[in-house]
């Protein structure tokens, strides 16, 4: 059927690295997909790095591509590096931490496989996986920043903030896309909404959320950012 591309960006999870490695490479994606893995290390300062060799020496025979930052540039800027490097015919982004489950991809995939869709979003508001109870001003501020890029991007989705957004390749790439951070999911949303004839769905999934003391990166600031992402890729720089 194809090849499907995980992208990971990393910056210093060398806690959870090796835990995510042998759960994308121990998922069976259905109708015969072959999975990629491109791991971006975004300059860790920890051990983030060497965890992933070991993982790759231990494991020849899964197909892992290790890219290094030689400075910091933050997850977009990660991803802007996975999407270019990725050979598959489908791109997935999967987070280093253990907040989603890679055993999903196939929900994610079904909507392609069956031919209906170009772009898959996971909903971790939607349907009846486990999530679990964190933050309640930040549940708001993602359904508000929802609520925004929907406003202008004239999509009915419930959770554009999400990490699991599964790509055509060709569409992704066809795409340019220059926010460093945290603004990579309102700009990407912006301007796949804009692309003719694409068909974007969704599903849902589960969520497995970090506290802050377990390694949760987003903050407010990242909130106000995504705030001048939306009216900027919207409005300002169509």
């Amino acid at each position: 059927m194809g090849t499907l591309s995980v992208i990971i960006p990393a910056y210093n999870e060398e806690k959870t690295i090796q835990v995510i490695l042998a759960k994308v490479s121990a998922v069976e994606l259905i109708t015969g997909f072959t999975k990629q893995i491109v791991v971006v290390n975004d300059c860790s300062s920890d051990n983030t790095i060497q965890k992933v060799e070991e993982y790759c020496t231990q494991n020849p025979d899964v197909d892992i591509k290790l890219i290094s930052h030689p400075v910091n540039r933050g997850k977009g800027a990660a991803l802007h590096t996975g999407i270019r490097e990725a050979n598959g015919d489908y791109v997935v982004i999967q987070d280093a931490d253990l907040e989603y489950d890679p055993n999903e991809f196939n929900i994610l995939l079904k909507p392609i496989v069956d031919g209906f869709a170009d772009v898959v979003y996971g909903s971790r508001f939607m349907g009846g996986k486990p999530h679990r109870i964190l933050f309640f001003w930040h549940s708001i501020g993602n359904k508000f920043l929802t609520f925004l890029s929907n406003a202008f991007t004239n999509l009915n989705l419930t959770d554009m903030e999400t990490c699991y957004k599964l790509f055509r390749a060709d569409i992704i790439k066809g795409i340019t896309l220059k926010e460093n951070r945290f603004g990579f999911e309102p700009e990407v949303t912006a301007k796949i909404s804009r692309v003719e004839n694409i068909r974007i769905y969704e599903v849902g999934i589960s969520y497995y959320g970090r506290t802050y003391a377990e390694g949760k990166k987003i903050n407010w600031k990242d909130g106000f950012r995504a705030i001048y992402c939306i009216l900027k890729y919207n409005i300002w720089s169509r």
